[in-house]
């Protein structure tokens, strides 16, 4: 994009884009643990407004820190919104625009010289862990985590894989972990959670946490479904022992299955304040994109989208906008709310500037650490957000100021929405603003770079 553009664009969004802050005036560099639940909608949470999932540890998380109501996934599904989050940029930018399959097992992987946010943070002397689902590089790729900057990982190398909380097996370092297939996969990965933060609390670490609940099939051990059993308009019994029975209460298996999530990051979060490291530990808890319809759960009938428009493959605001909580004892201030709007792109940027390493050139994402201090007034802020998204055909989105664009095909109209008086997206008013609708289809053909793994197809 060229100056006068930009410029221009700024203006029409009546923003201030600010310079980034340089340096990061911290005693101790902080470990920074980034949970990230998998198809969790923005309204799934109590602290979003959920009625019928229980969720005490997160709400404890928000209230004992910072909820942001305007954050964004990397993109609307898995691999391209983790790669995001790894690489600072968003799907105009990146090398993983789609889950694009890897047989017989994994996705495209991420080059080699990719340079990731565990490569950034292990260069500063942090040990890095993954522990969940990867889906950047199957077996043996160059987008192996142990090849991407982290010390250990252990989970899903293939998102496809993934579909089952009952695997045949899992990874760990490169090396194949056979399973009995009655073994609940979320369960382990908690294990190894606490087992590297234990290993690992003398010196500084990052932790990367990808969860895969409540991602597809619902299933979920008997005694986190039993406390929604009959409580939210299900008649028919689950059939004990039974994990997976999508006809019988699906709703029931759904919320168990967010409620053992935030049990577990329950457990993490006291395991840290045992090992005397929660006033130096940075958590972050998000969700890689927006609600699934798939396995039997309805997000309509358990309100997983809240009051937005969408879902999973949609770039309306349900398939993007994501819970994002940071907590930080003696730093994040205790019972906050921001509505900076942000997106995964920034978490590179944010996490460098923490660790007081060098943040890389031609990032699409600005550190949110001015805002995580409650220093709004010295937050930079975005000129705009882009999204981009291939599967079923090539759609694209915008964020700009209060403005969304949603385009759902190059040869379509751009649809325009007010976000400040319609959050829903029900009314599209491009016809309402003519010289903006110009303007953010000249953004879409310039905020991005084309990719020959993700070639636009325009008919």
């Amino acid at each position: 994009m060229d100056r006068r553009c930009f410029i221009n664009l700024a203006a029409l969004s009546s923003l201030t884009v600010l310079a980034p802050r340089s340096g990061w005036c911290q005693q101790k560099r902080p470990n920074i643990v980034f949970i990230m639940a998998d198809d969790l909608g923005y309204g799934d949470l109590g602290c979003y407004g959920s009625t019928k999932i229980h969720t005490p540890h997160l709400d404890q998380m928000a209230r004992e820190g910072l909820r942001f109501t305007q954050f964004y996934a990397g993109s609307t599904v898995c691999a391209p919104s983790r790669c995001s989050l790894m690489t600072g940029l968003h799907t105009g930018h990146t090398y993983i625009r789609g889950n694009t399959e890897v047989q017989p097992e994994g996705q495209a992987p991420l080059p080699s010289d990719t340079v990731t946010l565990a490569k950034i943070l292990k260069n500063k002397g942090y040990t890095t862990g993954i522990i969940g689902k990867w889906g950047l590089g199957g077996p043996g790729s160059e987008g192996e985590p142990n090849r991407q900057g982290f010390d250990h990982w252990f989970g899903y190398l293939c998102q496809r894989q993934a579909h089952t909380f009952y695997p045949d097996h899992l990874w760990r370092n490169g090396e194949r972990v056979e399973l009995d297939g009655k073994t609940y996969s979320h369960d382990l990965m908690t294990d190894e959670a606490l087992q590297f933060i234990e290993k690992n609390q003398e010196h500084p670490f990052f932790l990367y946490l990808p969860y895969t609940i409540p991602h597809a099939a619902l299933q979920v051990p008997e005694d986190s479904i039993q406390p929604y059993r009959g409580t939210l308009g299900e008649e028919k019994a689950f059939p004990p022992g039974q994990h997976y029975a999508p006809q019988a209460e699906p709703k029931a298996a759904f919320a168990g299955m967010v409620s053992r999530l935030d049990r577990d990051i329950g457990r993490l979060r006291s395991l840290l304040q045992s090992l005397g490291l929660a006033e130096n530990t940075l958590i972050f808890f998000t969700s890689d994109n927006g609600p699934h319809k798939e396995g039997g759960h309805n997000p309509e009938e358990m309100d997983s989208n809240g009051p937005l428009r969408g879902l999973k493959r949609d770039l309306y605001e349900g398939g993007i906008r994501v819970p994002m909580l940071a907590c930080w004892p003696g730093t994040v201030a205790p019972g906050t709310t921001s509505d900076h709007v942000g997106a995964f792109w920034d978490i590179l940027p944010t996490c460098a500037e923490l660790a007081g390493a060098p943040v890389p050139d031609g990032l699409d994402g600005l550190s949110i650490a001015a805002e995580l201090q409650g220093q709004s007034a010295n937050q930079p802020q975005h000129a705009f957000l882009y999204w981009e998204f291939h599967e079923g055909g090539f759609k694209q989105a915008v964020r700009m100021g209060q403005w969304k664009a949603v385009r759902l095909a190059p040869n379509r109209p751009l649809e325009l929405y007010d976000l400040e008086e319609d959050l829903t997206e029900t009314t599209n008013v491009a016809n309402s603003y003519p010289d903006l609708v110009q303007a953010l289809t000249a953004l879409m053909e310039t905020a991005r770079t084309d990719s020959a793994l993700f070639p636009v197809k325009k008919k």
